[in-house]
């Protein structure tokens, strides 16, 4: 006797899962080069995080840092989901409520990526 059907992360979301976490560990690496051994003190103070985030080289690629990260951990999070086994009409609920929080959180740290960048100009 078959219970509930099973659904399965497809190709296409398993490979975007992958390859953020490969850019998440690029991505980070840079990051932490830049802030904590660049850095003459080990840490940026708020005045070179202003004029570092001034830069739209740099605010890109912090910003890129942010997306990559929120998809790759909500693409984990839908398979932890997954891993319980949900029926199908609760996936069509989840579905949706995690792309409109991947696009929340991704302007917001945008936006706020921008506004500290803006204050040094």
């Amino acid at each position: 006797m078959m219970s509930k059907s099973s659904i399965s992360e497809n190709g296409i979301l398993w490979f975007i899962k992958q390859g953020s976490g490969v850019l998440v560990f690029i991505l980070i690496m840079v990051h932490m080069v830049v802030n904590h051994l660049v850095a003459e003190t080990g840490l940026l103070s708020y005045t070179d995080v202003v004029h570092y985030f001034a830069n739209p080289w740099i605010a890109f690629m912090e910003s890129s840092f942010l997306i990559v990260v929120i998809i790759h951990a909500l693409l984990g999070f839908r398979s932890v989901i997954l891993d319980f086994n949900p029926s199908q009409s609760f996936m069509k609920v989840i579905d949706p409520i995690l792309v409109i929080a991947a696009i929340i959180f991704s302007a917001y740290g945008i936006w706020l990526t921008v506004t500290v960048g803006s204050v040094a100009l």
